[in-house]
């Protein structure tokens, strides 16, 4: 179990390393369209993603995980280019997360982002509920509520609120899981240049994913996920769960 966390750790070291500073900031006569488009484009990056089967963790379970999710960027679209040169193809957002289980089939959870090299922190929790635990024979199947919020970024204030569901079925130690949803994004111009008057956008943003989590030990899973909305997103997370 230690070594598994030093690996991660070393892992988002490396990332810290080579990453490369692209602060946003949202320039004098950007326009409407561009805004959505960024909105769109960085809601749907920010929005929690669980990176994990539907089964509940159970009254007593707790799990605690680091996670890095490479995120597509459109960068050389004029709604980034515009304000950020630097923006990356591929973003890597690495976080920390913790999830505790409840009666009723009930997990609880929390997280933390920041993004190496930019201005860019997120916050998120989440609340799940299993409908079907999951047993030997049949699959388990959840719904989850979602929110987020962006800080750090003194020119935009974005946050998500998401819910969705999925279904996963647990073979030996592998337990593959899908899932589809909606996410609120919801984003606001902060910022006081001149001519810069930009309205509010708030809207839905359909999602769908597909991972595996692996148990190779007691308590350590691995689980990768691929997932679109706005743009393809790529996630591997390591966890420790008991």
């Amino acid at each position: 179990m230690r070594k598994s966390f030093l690996f991660l750790t070393a892992l988002l070291v490396m990332i810290a390393a080579n990453a490369f500073a692209w602060d946003i900031k949202i320039p004098a006569g950007y326009g409407q369209s561009e805004f959505k488009d960024l909105t769109k484009e960085l809601g749907s990056a920010i929005a929690y993603r669980n990176l994990a089967p539907a089964e509940p963790l159970g009254i007593t379970g707790f799990d605690v995980a680091a996670q890095v999710s490479a995120i597509s960027l459109d960068n050389n679209s004029a709604f980034w280019k515009n304000v950020s040169s630097n923006a990356p193809s591929y973003a890597a957002f690495p976080s920390i997360r913790a999830r505790k289980g409840l009666p009723f089939s009930i997990d609880v959870g929390a997280m933390y982002t920041y993004v190496p090299g930019t201005d860019i922190k997120v916050y998120g929790v989440e609340v799940s509920k299993a409908i079907l635990d999951g047993t030997l024979a049949t699959p388990a199947v959840g719904v989850r509520g979602t929110y987020t919020k962006l800080v750090g970024v003194n020119d935009l204030s974005l946050q998500t609120a998401g819910i969705d569901a999925s279904i996963s079925k647990g073979f030996l130690f592998l337990t593959p899981y899908a899932g589809a949803g909606m996410v609120n994004i919801n984003g606001k111009y902060d910022g006081s240049l001149a001519g810069v008057t930009l309205k509010k956008e708030n809207f839905w943003q359909p999602r769908g994913f597909a991972g595996l989590k692996i148990s190779p030990l007691p308590l350590v899973g691995i689980t990768g996920e691929v997932e679109y909305a706005a743009r393809p997103i790529y996630s591997l997370k390591l966890g420790v769960s008991f």
